[in-house]
């Protein structure tokens, strides 16, 4: 399965299936069509069937790259203010 590098829309697709795990959790492959669900988010991956899709967001603006964000930003911010504390 190819890595889907960015969030999209999709806009035509054959059959698509979408494992979401990544973000999710959810083990199950995701049928994506243009008609219902036809959101497409970075770093799942394909599992079957092909699409094109128009890229809205990239990087830190795309979902996977929110979610990281906001993991990695408590520690970042806590050690930034110890820092400050101690000079």
């Amino acid at each position: 399965g190819d890595l889907l590098p960015a969030d999209g829309i999709l806009i035509q697709g054959n059959d698509l299936k979408i494992d979401e795990s990544a973000l999710t959790g959810e083990s199950d492959h995701v049928r994506k069509s243009v008609d219902k669900d036809p959101m497409l988010l970075s770093g799942t991956h394909v599992m079957e069937g092909s699409g094109k899709m128009v890229v809205t967001a990239v990087g830190v603006n795309s979902q996977s790259g929110i979610i990281f964000t906001l993991l990695g930003a408590g520690g970042e911010e806590e050690e930034e203010k110890k820092e400050k504390k101690g000079g």
